[in-house]
């Protein structure tokens, strides 16, 4: 999908949100909330779809490290920060996370 077209995605769903009036906003959500299989959502994230959501969230930072260093961790495949984190906690003598 292109730019363009998501733009215009976009605006047909504000224009639908648009039209929908303070009473029938009333019943979609009463609606909605004695519906038993309701998720209610509290947060919205810009979270990628099937990234799992941490408890504890990180700090991104840029870091250089050696080629070599980079290549180890990357060689095991998808989790590679994480071991890279995992290995500072321990060198620093900090607990795991849960």
């Amino acid at each position: 999908m292109t730019e363009k077209q998501r733009a215009a995605h976009r605006a047909r769903i504000q224009a639908a949100l648009d039209s929908i009036t303070p009473e029938e906003d009333a019943v979609l959500t009463k609606a909605a909330l004695e519906d038993p299989d309701t998720v209610l959502i509290t947060e919205l994230s810009k979270r990628k779809p099937g990234r799992p959501v941490a408890d504890i969230t990180k700090t991104p930072v840029s870091i250089r490290l050696s080629p070599d260093v980079l290549d180890y961790f990357r060689s095991g495949g998808p989790g590679w920060q994480s071991r890279i984190d995992e290995a500072l906690r321990e060198a620093a003598g900090l607990k795991k996370h849960a």
